[in-house]
Formats: structure tokens, sequence, C-alpha cells
């Protein structure tokens, strides 16, 4: 259910000034297909262009954060994870052995959210979910 999203538009978009380390760092984002943490971003950028620092992925990073481009997430494994703050509402069932994320959307789910909130006497503006599993094994 990954969606592409064009980090570097965005940065124009938002009035952020883009340095060519920045439009790499943007550019990993951009094709990520997981949930990325500053390490592996650091790893994906380098293999691009070896100048670039951790200091100037934490930056960015930072930066992208405060200008609402990218979603910080904590799944648990201690370590932030980071994706484009995306345009449609999804979830994440991760797998706590292997740290595998799957993005999902349950209309079912939403519409319990919203009646639950409605019951507790509100109007759900906003959520996010975060479910937690291992692999159920299957006879084959």
């Amino acid at each position: 259910m990954h969606q592409t999203i064009d980090i570097e538009a965005l940065c124009t978009e938002r009035g952020l000034r883009i340095t060519e380390q920045r439009r790499v760092i943007a550019r990993v984002l951009s094709e990520s297909e997981d949930h990325p943490d500053i390490d592996k971003l650091y790893e994906r950028a380098t293999a691009i262009d070896p100048h670039i620092s951790i200091a100037t992925v934490y930056r960015t990073i930072r930066l992208f954060e405060e200008a609402g481009i990218l979603e910080r997430h904590d799944f648990g494994d201690g370590r932030s994870r980071y994706e484009a703050a995306p345009e449609a509402h999804h979830d994440h069932m991760i797998d706590v052995e292997s740290g595998k994320v799957i993005e999902f959307v349950d209309p079912e789910l939403e519409a319990l959210q919203r009646q639950i909130a409605e019951r507790l006497g509100y109007r759900l503006v906003d959520h996010r979910m975060e479910l937690y599993g291992v692999r159920i094994a299957r006879d084959e």
C-alpha cells in the first residue's frame, strides 16, 4: 500500500531551501518502501553522496519533520523511524520479530474508532494506530 511522495517537491512548496545534500536525503526518503531510521537513511544517502555527514542527516530530518513533510514513528524497537507524511490516513502492523512494518486501512475499524469517540462525547480529529504481532505459522 506504500504511496510514493515527492519530498523534494514538498520542500519547494513549503519554501525550504533545497541543497544538493538535502535533495539526496529527500530522494532516499521518497524512494523508501520501508520506514527507515536515521542510520538506514545515512547508509542509503552516503551510498549516493559519500560527503553527507550523519549530522546533516539529523538536521535535515528535523527540518523536514518541523515542516510537516515527515512523520516520526516509534514502533517499540527504540529507534525513531520516518516516512513521508501521508496524504491519506493509514495504520501500521509491526512484526515484532522481523521489524517489518505493514501499512493498512480498514474502513470498519475507522468507523468503529469514530463511534467510540462519539460515545465518549468527542468528534475524532486524528488518531494513530500501531498493532504489534508475530507471524502465525501456517501449515502448507
